[in-house]
């Protein structure tokens, strides 16, 4: 599928922002009035015309709240969030000393903080003990009452963050009456633009701890906890249900069984053959020259040295073989859908081989296809169709069916 863009990037990053329409993410008519104004593959026109229409949004919600209109203020808020969040998604030369990525990346999360404000649900801003820090969450209830309600628990992906978990399950969650607790870990979000720490494959150091707090709390039922996972974190949470029996069921949107295919998919066999060998002296300079060529791969790269503290191309490529079901996934018992998109530009082949690897557990995988509109990955700009796949099934595994 190409959204109004030829570059690849271009147009799943612009579908993106505007699949979250849905709930209340973007309008489509400031999506198609910024993307008008973006030549294919520029990446700094891409930043500078998001950040403007961000700023927009932002204006608009301070004046509609200054005048008292809460609706509006909170509606235009979670857009100026959304847009922030797309307008700094390029910026990853030197990410962690871009003012510009720590600007907008702030003004995301401030305007999604002003937003929730508003809301009709209440939102608590929760810190997760997590070995000698903190990590940053929102705890999203369906309602003030306290009682003990089943509960998602929401892991982002490689470059997702803790703001976006709102429009990728919790807003269709708290409509069904689940709660959702998601949270920045390592390499993501807040965690790895504030604290600078970096992702680890065994991810069952960190969903332990959240399961103990959010098993704390009296308003989640100690025996409905659902793992969801958004992209990566489709592999996060599988590596975690692995080691943790107390989760009731596993949503990975969608399945990743090695997250190292990603990378040797979007690289010639023969650099491959380099890199295993560590010949990063005749790698890393080819590697360079295809990231001028390919917006994908270069942010890929930049992203992945980032956020996963690799000291170059070749590191992080060898690195993501650390992220792997492989010789664990039998471990798993909780039921498990695993969800899979039939165009999948990253992990294509993926979903299918979780399902096979998940011997121990009963598993469901659904293939939703590019004909009904959510063939892409995590099935972007079908939001809707996601959702219903997830919360039917997860309403019957858990019990939860309302007439």
């Amino acid at each position: 599928m190409r959204f109004l863009f030829d570059n690849e990037s271009f147009s799943f990053e612009t579908l993106r922002a505007a699949g979250f329409a849905n709930y209340g993410g973007s309008d489509l008519g400031e999506v198609l009035a910024t993307a008008a104004r973006i030549a294919d593959g520029d990446e700094a026109a891409w930043h500078a015309e998001w950040k403007k229409t961000a700023e927009r949004a932002e204006v608009i919600g301070e004046r509609s709240l200054a005048e008292g209109h809460r609706v509006s203020a909170r509606e235009a808020l979670l857009r100026a969030s959304n847009y922030y969040r797309t307008a700094e998604f390029f910026l990853r030369e030197h990410p962690a000393d871009d003012p510009e990525v720590t600007e907008l990346s702030t003004r995301s999360r401030d305007t999604f903080v002003r937003a929730t404000a508003l809301f009709d649900t209440p939102v608590d801003a929760v810190e997760i003990p997590y070995e000698d820090t903190t990590l940053p969450g929102y705890l999203f209830l369906v309602d003030d009452s306290g009682a003990a309600r089943p509960t998602v628990v929401y892991t982002s992906g490689y470059d997702s963050t803790l703001e976006e978990s709102y429009f990728a399950v919790a807003a269709a969650a708290l409509r069904r009456g689940y709660n959702v607790l998601a949270y920045d870990g390592p390499g993501q979000g807040a965690v790895l633009r504030r604290q600078g720490i970096v992702f680890r494959p065994d991810w069952e150091a960190v969903v332990t701890p959240v399961l103990d707090y959010a098993l704390g709390r009296p308003e989640i039922a100690d025996d409905r906890v659902a793992l969801f996972g958004y992209s990566l974190g489709g592999y996060l949470v599988a590596r975690a249900a692995a080691f943790d029996d107390r989760i009731a069921a596993l949503i990975l949107d969608d399945g990743i069984h090695d997250f190292h295919a990603a990378f040797a998919k979007a690289v010639p066999p023969f650099l491959g053959d380099w890199l295993h060998e560590k010949r990063d002296d005749v790698a890393v300079p080819v590697l360079t020259l295809l990231t001028g060529v390919s917006t994908q791969l270069r942010w890929a790269l930049h992203n992945g040295v980032w956020a996963m503290g690799a000291a170059s191309f070749g590191d992080l490529i060898r690195g993501t073989r650390d992220y792997t079901l492989s010789g664990i996934a039998d471990r798993i018992t909780a039921p498990t859908l695993v969800m899979d998109a039939d165009q999948d530009h990253f992990l294509q082949g993926q979903p299918q081989l979780v399902r096979d690897a998940l011997v121990n557990a009963p598993t469901t995988l659904v293939t939703l296809s590019d004909t009904e509109g959510a063939g892409e990955h995590c099935h972007m700009g079908a939001m809707f169709r996601a959702h219903q796949t997830m919360f039917d099934w997860l309403d019957t595994t858990l019990g939860t069916v309302r007439g």
